[in-house]
């Protein structure tokens, strides 16, 4: 004989079961963006912005002979270059129906809470842009302007139009791993040995690092690089219920580098076997986020479907010393 179930298609028994839905919704997506985050703010009043290099000449230890006088002089600024980048115009609409607008929903489902969210995909969006490897592209009627990304700067071969001669960052800042090249400590502390002799400073650099090569820096203080060292040891607290593996700090012969997380879904994938093992070794004093229009939001005319409406802004990368930067492209 029949019976009463839940899986009975309408009409039936399962017409009359209430509805359990949780008044809880989830985003499942890495909001962070912290090279956009973390650099200075400027004005820009163009769609070209540029700055200028300049770098002090070698140490001469030559001496002068007694009662020579000055034949010759130099020129002080000689050695000057002028670089530059555009902005990139970015947005994102929205809009909800008048009849999604007058009902109750989860979430809720309501203008402010689209354009809300519009503007979290935005700060997504120019952050991937800033963390690329893209070169800076020319507006046109077809062709929309670029703003080239920090990978382009920070490189030992960028293009002469972002970096001039004399300028580029160098290959000792710049690790590109391979199967039998994996990054090691030694590496890493190279790394900021090379961005020490380009400025001399100490405890300012971060590391903006992908999930792989977040845990390959972890790794360095559980294990050794190589078959020749020994395996580090740690004292643990046995009344302590916590054993902390993570690495925040990581103090080197010249500087503490503070490591965070790169955001996954905007991080450049790796050239090698992975696409998490990237990361920038940057100095927050020498970029900066070029704002041309800051972030906004536009509502505009409801024709008859419902409200709507865009935000947008338009910003650029400045980098003012690609040799005061590292670059990471690890195997993990």
């Amino acid at each position: 004989m029949a019976f009463s179930n839940t899986y009975t298609t309408l009409p039936g028994s399962a017409s009359s079961n209430r509805e359990d839905l949780t008044d809880i919704l989830s985003i499942l997506a890495p909001e962070e963006t912290p090279i956009l985050s973390g650099g200075s703010r400027k004005k820009a009043t163009n769609v070209l912005f540029e700055w200028t290099l300049d770098k002090l000449d070698d140490p001469d230890a030559a001496g002068v002979v007694e009662g020579a006088d000055v034949g010759t002089f130099t020129d002080a600024f000689g050695a000057r270059e002028r670089t530059s980048n555009f902005v990139q115009k970015f947005r994102r609409d929205y809009m909800v129906s008048d009849l999604q607008e007058a009902t109750d929903s989860v979430g809720p489902a309501k203008l402010a809470q689209a354009e809300a969210k519009s503007i979290r995909e935005l700060k997504r969006d120019i952050e991937l842009a800033l963390a690329g490897t893209q070169d800076k592209q020319l507006g046109s009627s077809s062709d929309a302007y670029l703003t080239a990304g920090l990978g382009a700067f920070v490189d030992d071969n960028p293009s002469s139009s972002l970096v001039p001669a004399g300028f580029e960052t160098p290959s000792d800042s710049v690790f590109t791993g391979t199967s039998s090249d994996p990054f090691t400590e030694a590496e890493f502390n190279n790394l900021i040995s090379s961005i020490y002799r380009q400025t001399g400073n100490v405890d300012s650099l971060v590391l903006i690092a992908d999930t792989g090569l977040r845990r390959v820096i972890s790794d360095f203080a559980r294990i050794g690089g190589s078959a020749t060292e020994n395996v580090r040891s740690v004292t643990y607290d046995g009344g302590s219920a916590t054993i902390k593996l993570s690495v925040e700090l990581y103090q080197s012969d010249h500087g503490i580098v503070s490591i965070i997380n790169g955001n996954p879904a905007c991080m450049p994938a790796s050239t090698g076997t992975t696409t998490t093992a990237f990361g920038y070794l940057v100095n927050p004093e020498y970029y900066g986020i070029h704002e041309l229009i800051p972030m906004g939001s536009t509502r505009l005319p409801n024709q008859g479907g419902g409200e709507r409406g865009y935000v947008d802004c338009v910003l650029g990368l400045g980098v003012y010393h690609p040799q005061a930067h590292g670059k990471i492209e690890a195997i993990d």
